[in-house]
């Protein structure tokens, strides 16, 4: 595996541990980082934990 392995949303969605709708509406919102190929969503796996590291960056910032 490597960074650039490519999810689809039923991955990204298990990886993230969330509902598919719940990715579907993040992605669809520009919240979550992915982009269309033929009509379904894909995500790029380096870029995924990047936005989790950003995601906790901000929890931290708010605890402050």
């Amino acid at each position: 595996m490597t960074g650039d392995e490519i999810f689809t949303i039923k991955e990204v969605s298990s990886y993230l541990k969330l509902a598919e709708k719940t990715s579907y509406r993040l992605a669809s919102e520009g919240k979550l980082p992915g982009f269309k190929a033929g009509g379904s969503w894909r995500f790029r796996k380096s870029e995924i934990d990047a936005w989790i590291k950003e995601q906790e960056q901000k929890a931290k910032a708010e605890k402050t």
